[in-house]
């Protein structure tokens, strides 16, 4: 990962003031919801849609597919902007459930932080290891925020002890919860010395904030029961001695992670996170690429495409490509490079998310996110640039676990399929082969549920029921190498060989033994599991 510079060159205003941050977790750990909150303190949204509420209230304005509302799961990362404190948020909610990993592992290359959010009564659950172990390639600085303080939760000094044994990172309090439970009053600010006080009654209401002067401040007695204060005031002491303070180096450098206590569904604890994001967050960082990186004060724009997403407007075919800007000041109108096939791109109507609501952008800035509708052209990987003919780099393609076969329920559909599966497989919700012998397509994915999503979006989508039938291949494998030395491999292999949606060699295997047989057989030949997705 680029090194985060203490010496980073001074941003314009308009850059320094972006904060591009994903949000990560395990599922149902609350992370939709503390998007709705963010959006609701962002004076995007007048009001939460209520997650836990019936009917059409509990539509989450993040969650935009018909199977997301169905099953009340994120599957799709999603982006939206909205403003905070002086500074511009550019927030993307992923998706937690692990079989939507691979959007997330990408969506984790187009930002600059994360939000960790866990729950407080389970603590650190396995996805939450898998995504965090991400972050931790990427050297991204990372906010934790301990959700559900207000149901029966764990012991605070069990949950950090075990954030810092599980994901071996520092952790500092920036709030400590007072109670637990039905007992939770709320939280004492560290940082700004004030108690927040929490209220059940109503969910979309601002916590109510008291200043205190310091923890012997007798307005404390006031609004704490006796008890629980004096428990309270043993438990800061053992923090303080404890734990580290907060550092804003090691914060920026991912080796310390400050944590806030708090409820999402009940609006406590979200602004003081949000603050800590404004006041901490790093600004727009460089970003890989080559020949060279990309400097986000450079005044030329660059920008790359890190997820595409079909038929967000279903009336309209529509794809829209999500791309982060690495550079420059963007413009409605400008013509920018296409890279990849050297052509060039008018962009005439880029717009910026509020979830599904989209508006159009007549500018944006290094560190946002914007979408681009298009027909095809873009694709994940993708750079644009005003003319330099560099690429970014680092966005993973994962070879699928699970691999089965897919059909049209009527035959002479089989051409709408085949344009249905490539769009899904451009937008990087699927892998597709086509194999070399045989009809059909062999659709490749990360977990079982994917299969579900997809039937369902194309029979939603394109009108066409379709059946995923079992594969006799189990996993797939890129083929790289000198050009004659795989033409020799692809002759003797025929049975297994097919093509992904690029056009590029995959190897499909049966068994462990068809890999190592290929890496006895053919020592010029590569077979890779991830695929870089830099075109």
């Amino acid at each position: 990962m680029l090194d985060r510079a203490h010496n980073q060159p001074e941003l314009p205003p308009e850059i320094a003031r972006r904060r591009t941050f994903a949000i990560i977790s395990h599922p149902d750990a609350g992370k939709t919801t503390l998007t709705e909150k963010f959006l609701l303190y962002g004076g995007a949204i007048q009001m939460a849609g209520q997650v836990r509420a019936k009917g059409e209230a509990r539509r989450t304005r993040s969650d935009f597919m018909q199977m997301e509302k169905d099953r009340g799961i994120s599957v799709s990362a999603s982006a939206m902007s909205f403003d905070f404190d002086g500074h511009r948020f550019n927030l993307v909610d992923t998706p937690g459930h692990s079989d939507f990993s691979e959007d997330t592992y990408r969506t984790l290359t187009a930002v600059d932080a994360a939000v960790m959010v866990i729950d407080g009564a389970k603590g650190v659950e396995s996805q939450t290891r898998k995504l965090f172990e991400v972050c931790r390639l990427r050297d991204l600085p990372i906010l934790t925020f301990c959700n559900k303080m207000d149901r029966e939760s764990r012991d605070t000094f069990e949950i950090i002890d075990e954030i810092q044994e599980n994901l071996a990172i520092d952790v500092t309090p920036a709030s400590w919860p007072i109670g637990v439970g039905r007992d939770f009053l709320g939280c004492y600010d560290l940082i700004n010395d004030r108690l927040e006080l929490m209220d059940r009654a109503d969910r979309n209401k601002v916590a109510e904030s008291i200043e205190i002067n310091g923890l012997d401040d007798p307005k404390l007695a006031e609004h704490v029961p006796e008890a629980q204060l004096k428990r309270f005031l043993e438990e800061i002491e053992m923090a303080k001695e404890l734990m580290p303070d907060f550092n804003h180096q090691d914060f920026l450098d991912g080796t310390l992670t400050p944590i806030w206590f708090g409820s999402a569904i009940n609006s406590f604890g979200v602004q003081e996170l949000m603050q800590g994001i404004a006041d901490f967050g790093p600004q727009p960082q460089p970003q890989k690429a080559s020949p060279r990186p990309i400097s986000p004060d450079e005044p030329k724009v660059c920008g790359f495409v890190f997820k595409v997403q079909a038929n967000m407007d279903p009336k309209h075919r529509d794809r829209v490509a999500f791309v982060r800007l690495a550079s420059g000041h963007f413009l409605r109108g400008m013509k920018l490079t296409h890279v990849r096939s050297k052509k060039q791109m008018s962009i005439t109507n880029p717009v910026l998310f509020l979830a599904s609501d989209r508006e159009l952008a007549e500018e944006a800035w290094a560190g946002d996110i914007m979408g681009i509708p298009n027909h095809g052209q873009l694709r994940i990987g993708d750079t644009l640039t005003e003319g330099e003919m560099i690429r970014a780099t680092g966005i993973p393609s994962f070879a699928p676990e699970l691999l089965q076969t897919c059909r049209a329920g009527d035959p002479l559909k089989s051409k709408h399929l085949e344009k249905a599966l490539m769009q899904f497989a451009e937008e990087g919700a699927a892998k597709v082969f086509k194999p070399a012998f045989g009809s059909g397509f062999i659709v490749g994915v990360v977990g079982a549920l994917q299969f579900e999503v997809l039937a369902s979006r194309i029979e939603l989508e394109y009108g066409l029921p379709v059946r995923f039938e079992a594969s006799q291949f189990t996993s797939a494998r890129w083929v790289t190498g000198p050009k004659n030395a795989v033409d020799k491999f692809i002759e003797a292999n025929k049975q297994h060989i097919s093509y992904d949606n690029d056009g590029d060699v995959v190897f499909l295997t049966r068994l462990q033994w068809d890999i190592d047989r290929v890496v006895r057989d053919y020592p010029d030949v590569t077979l890779s599991a991830t695929k870089e997705m830099m075109v």
